[in-house]
């Protein structure tokens, strides 16, 4: 089983079971369906046993048999222990690349305006920003740390909590000027609410309607106004005076320093129920590259804190 073939065809076959699909293994792998489905038929020859159930041509996805399902944790962290012996080596180098996955969002508002002070203190390591809004898989992507908003568990990551966060309505400095225009909540009625659908209201995410209901005030319509799947943009909405938005206040925290957004109705606090977490795979939290990052990151969120 030292044979690369054998080992591209347990690669094969990994990446088959995780997406129950060839297809989607072949884009991974990037090499076609066929080769892949070979890959798998020469592991079963060399096994002299199926991998998968052969099911009806109609069949969407893969099913493992038995055996394969109780292999396949021990080949995956076989992988990972691969990617971690690697990443290891590359250590060695001078220019370490450091790979971080961020949203599009708290890489516009929050990471990218500090980042310069990371790479001012490691100039060796070189960073590599994934801005994705779909949970990557962080062995199979090279990915080495991340900042990800939710409820703190993420299967296969160790996560440590970043920073809390309230959420409360926010306008243009111009939009709140004109006779005091919000005295109460209820002066929202009427106005353009900017609804920010980034995160799945289902996970916990703060709506206008929940915020509302929070803040003493369910009576204000929330069916209408300008609605966008982008934090950073609802904030950008609210600045050009197209509304108010309901903002998160690690978002919104340097915005509003700089006056380019005032907060509406100060005295009333809403928590979220979600925080930014510090993630990465238990395996490699030793790595210097790693550490250094993450100290950095937690630096940054007590400097922004004033702690």
């Amino acid at each position: 089983m030292r044979s690369p073939v054998h080992l591209n065809a347990l690669r094969a076959f990994e990446a088959s079971a995780r997406h129950r699909s060839f297809s989607l293994a072949a884009s991974e792998l990037n090499v076609t369906p066929a080769a892949v489905g070979q890959l798998v038929r020469t592991l079963e020859d060399w096994l002299d046993a199926p991998l998968f159930h052969r099911g009806s041509t109609g069949r969407v996805r893969l099913v493992l048999t038995e055996a394969a399902e109780r292999a396949l944790p021990d080949i995956r962290a076989g992988f990972d222990g691969l990617s971690l012996g690697l990443a290891r080596m590359r250590e060695v180098s001078s220019n370490a690349v450091l790979t971080v996955t961020v949203s599009p969002a708290f890489a516009a508002k929050w990471l990218l305006p500090r980042l310069d002070r990371f790479q001012a203190a490691w100039p060796d390591v070189d960073v590599r920003l994934d801005t994705n809004l779909k949970l990557l898989d962080f062995a199979a992507q090279g990915i080495d740390i991340g900042v990800r908003y939710g409820r703190g568990a993420w299967p296969g990551l160790f996560a440590e909590k970043l920073m809390d966060e309230e959420v409360y309505p926010v306008c243009s400095p111009v939009l709140a000027a004109p006779n005091g225009a919000f005295q109460s909540v209820g002066d929202l009625a009427g106005q353009t609410l900017i609804h920010d659908l980034s995160v799945d209201p289902a996970a916990g995410f703060m709506t206008w309607e929940a915020w509302l209901q929070n803040a003493g005030a369910p009576e204000v319509p929330t069916a209408r106004g300008l609605r966008i799947n982008n934090s950073a943009a609802v904030l950008q909405a609210a600045i050009d005076g197209h509304g108010v938005a309901l903002a998160r206040s690690i978002m919104a925290r340097d915005d509003l320093a700089a006056g380019r957004v005032v907060r509406l109705f100060p005295d009333i606090t809403v928590p979220s129920a979600l925080a930014y977490y510090v993630v990465h795979r238990p395996e490699c939290a030793g790595l210097p590259k790693l550490t250094s990052f993450r100290d950095w990151l937690f630096s940054e969120a007590d400097a922004a804190a004033g702690r």
